[in-house]
């Protein structure tokens, strides 16, 4: 699981009850130990731990930027000192969260100690003229099931942001010449998104994998042996051999290059060095939790990032084709690939084959396992990108060569035409979890469109709000 850190930097104004809202700080404390969230507290910055006057903002900055805080978490103990908040959020530039306890009944004398609803709404107004985009979690008591949830998908809204503003991929070879729909602007990604490509010609990857096999035998025969336990290898020696020296290889050059995923020319000029297809390879990375996706598809490197940071790394994307229609089922669509998917996916043992396509050994062959998933694709054109959303459930289908998945949306035509029309391709990624409202939340920190291709938005935004 990914750590996140995030800068806790409860709030109060002068005109009401300081002691009361030092209280709710500290409550607010004891609740996010609770939950085991990792923050960086204020409370060495003056007496109250509290954010509400210029100087100590100023040093409050400072120390989360030393820090490398990945949110800003705002709780308004009292009403909150709002322009403070937007200074402290703008300058910090990552996810902010704005949050308020509940306000009790007043005192018998008519007296109100806090008013923070009343300081949300402040605050909100101010962080849009500062033009900071932010997440609020739902005016509610810390025991509110509505807390706890919020702040967990803030955190993964966290680490998807982190992982986007970071990402670096490492692109073996150019797209296949065939395969016009996979280009991408790399100078737009840099310029929009700080997104970075470290391009790789095929040769220098052979190179290397030779070296693997001449220098680091040990640690191929560490995978072929991974292999032969864990999948069924119908497969030469030989050809397995390149499979476990492609792993490391690959896995050698992003790490030489800086890079968190990537994206491989699959096919055709590497089978004339190498003899195999990379997809086993691509499946033992993408099982360590480093993506790698096929047909040198950089937007679709992004798009399984993206949807593996928000479950905090802990469940694996299946880079796949939108390939065609369920035979019996309208609303049924087969999700399917040569073999790059992690075998954890699997719902039977993995065998290393023959593909459906090609003539070359080391494809992937496995039904993925059911149950509810969220589809997505990062794509754009034109100057415009956008981020594909929606559910999906696992269903049975005919046996299909490679890695394969029967799916079954609400509205197949609904998406088919989503597709068709565009900027979307025939790839996508998949995911064993829900994590629409993850992803559409990020959108806005990402600058990207959220767009859904079925109407689940309102259903997105109550669940965000804690309905």
């Amino acid at each position: 699981m990914e750590t996140i850190r995030i800068g806790f930097a409860p709030t109060r104004r002068s005109i009401f009850s300081a002691p009361d809202a030092v209280k709710f700080a500290n409550l607010t404390r004891k609740r996010l130990e609770e939950l085991k969230v990792d923050f960086v507290d204020i409370t060495d910055i003056n007496e109250e731990g509290l954010l509400y006057q210029e100087s100590d903002r100023i040093r409050i900055a400072e120390k989360f930027k030393r820090e490398k805080v990945d949110g800003l978490f705002l709780p308004h103990a009292n009403f909150g000192t709002e322009y403070e908040c937007a200074r402290l959020a703008k300058e910090l530039n990552v996810p902010v969260l704005l949050w308020g306890p509940r306000d009790e009944r007043p005192e018998p004398d008519g007296m109100r100690l806090r008013d923070s609803q009343c300081g949300l709404f402040a605050t909100g107004k101010v962080l849009r003229r500062f033009q900071v985009p932010f997440t609020y979690l739902t005016n509610c008591r810390l025991e509110d099931p509505e807390f706890a949830r919020g702040v967990n998908d803030f955190i993964k809204v966290c680490n998807v942001v982190k992982k986007f503003r970071s990402l670096r991929i490492l692109q073996l070879g150019p797209r296949p010449f065939d395969f016009w729909s996979t280009m991408c602007n790399e100078g737009e990604l840099l310029e929009k998104f700080n997104i970075q490509l470290a391009p790789v010609p095929l040769p220098e990857l052979t190179e290397e994998l030779n070296r693997v096999k001449a220098e680091e035998a040990g640690e191929v025969q560490a995978v072929i042996q991974y292999c032969q336990e864990n999948m069924i290898c119908r497969i030469e020696p030989e050809a397995l051999e390149n499979v476990a020296a492609l792993k490391i290889a690959m896995k050698n050059l992003a790490g030489r290059y800086g890079c968190s995923a990537i994206a491989i020319q699959c096919w055709n000029a590497l089978q004339g060095e190498i003899g195999i297809m990379p997809c086993a390879a691509n499946s033992l990375l993408n099982e360590e939790g480093l993506p790698v996706v096929c047909e040198t598809d950089i937007h679709g490197a992004i798009t399984q990032v993206l949807a593996e940071a928000a479950t905090l790394n802990e469940k694996r994307g299946l880079f796949a084709d939108w390939t065609v229609r369920h035979p019996d089922n309208e609303n049924g669509e087969l999700l399917q690939h040569c073999g790059p998917w992690p075998i954890s996916v699997a719902r039977e043992k993995p065998s290393i084959c023959v593909p459906v396509a090609f003539p070359y050994n080391g494809a992937v062959s496995a039904e993925a396992k059911h149950g509810d998933l969220t589809l997505t694709r990062f794509d754009g054109d034109n100057g415009e990108y956008s981020l594909l959303l929606g559910h999906a459930k696992g269903i049975d289908g005919p046996f299909t060569k490679g890695t394969y998945l029967w799916v079954e949306v609400e509205n197949l035509k609904r998406l088919e035409a989503k597709l068709v029309e565009g900027p979307y391709i025939h790839h996508c990624v998949a995911i064993h979890e829900d994590v629409v409202p993850v992803l559409y939340e990020a959108c806005k920190y990402l600058h990207i469109t959220p767009d859904f291709y079925d109407p689940i938005e309102e259903d997105v935004k109550a669940y965000l709000r804690g309905e």
